[in-house]
């Protein structure tokens, strides 16, 4: 009896597939995956056009020319429009406040988030305060501009107060004289910027388990260990995106900058993404500009290529 159950054959109405069948039932199983592929590629196929058309074509064609020279003829000119970078003061000293820029830019709101975002956690006020930081970064860049310009102008709002309470030998034309003027501005950018790390650090605080935090107590850490040791660890992801996020912002930073000084005076103020602006559209010198653009733009890809990197490691962690 035994022999009979064991000697049953395994497919269903007793009858062993032929050879055959076994042949043609894979190809039964790959027509559904390659239909699939090809509806799926049908979707996205009017997205890969749109940036094909809007983002990769006008690329290659800045690319292309940046390689040639600003005369009517545009005669090809090698690299001539890069190596302007190393002989005109102008862009060098775009370089070094882009370099401010972003360290500015990246630093402050990370440090003044996770500060304000800590103290506010769990305050009788926090909702106020959350509301008078995070209101800021509802403003359009060109608004914050406007409320800075009425401050930091000979006449505006801070050497007024300063003259107010005796301290006029630290009233100064805040917009006038270099660093201070780039420094000024970062200040207001970081104004600005800081509210959405605040939601962030927020939302990474809320999530962190009290228990991590309780057993931290009851092992003797303090205030300060647990928050190097406990918090500090738990929020990485999200200091992450603050940071990747600050850097980007940093870099095309733009309609501030126009606005308070038009990259003035003289052209102490430029970033490379002014500098773009300044040397295409009012020097008249497009191959220039376009160089600019290429530089910028490498330097955002690698930015963000280190920053995705980093932010899929931790996630693979």
């Amino acid at each position: 009896m035994s022999t009979s159950t064991t000697d049953r054959p395994a497919t269903g109405g007793g009858r062993t597939p032929t050879a055959g069948e076994e042949r043609r039932s894979p190809a039964r199983h790959r027509w559904p995956g390659g239909r699939e592929r090809l509806t799926a590629g049908g979707f996205m196929a009017p997205a890969v056009l749109l940036v094909s058309l809007f983002l990769l074509a006008p690329f290659v064609w800045t690319v292309h020319r940046g390689f040639f020279a600003d005369t009517r003829t545009s005669p090809f000119s090698w690299f001539d429009n890069y190596t302007r970078f190393a002989s005109d003061p102008a862009l060098t000293r775009s370089i070094q406040n882009t370099l401010m820029w972003v360290a500015g830019t990246v630093v402050l709101p990370f440090v003044l988030g996770l500060a304000i975002a800590c103290m506010t956690d769990a305050t009788r006020f926090s909702r106020l305060a959350r509301l008078c930081v995070v209101l800021p970064y509802a403003l359009s860049g060109s608004a914050v501009a406007v409320v800075w310009n009425f401050m930091l102008t000979t006449d505006g709002a801070v050497n007024q107060v300063l003259t107010s309470v005796n301290l006029d030998s630290f009233a100064q034309g805040w917009l006038l004289t270099w660093p201070g003027n780039t420094v000024v501005m970062i200040i207001a950018n970081a104004w600005q910027a800081t509210g959405v790390a605040v939601i962030l650090f927020l939302v990474g605080l809320q999530s962190i388990p009290p228990e991590t935090l309780e057993a931290g107590s009851l092992d003797g850490a303090g205030s300060w260990q647990q928050f190097r040791h406990i918090v500090l660890p738990q929020l990485r992801p999200v200091s992450i995106i603050v940071i990747g996020m600050s850097l980007v912002n940093g870099l095309k930073s733009f309609d501030l900058i126009w606005v308070l000084t038009q990259g003035g005076p003289g052209r102490a103020t430029e970033t490379l993404a002014v500098s773009m602006y300044n040397e295409t559209f009012l020097e008249l010198r497009p191959g220039a500009g376009a160089a600019i653009a290429v530089v910028l733009t490498v330097i955002v890809l690698a930015a963000s290529w280190l920053y995705l990197r980093r932010q899929l490691d931790v996630k693979g962690e």
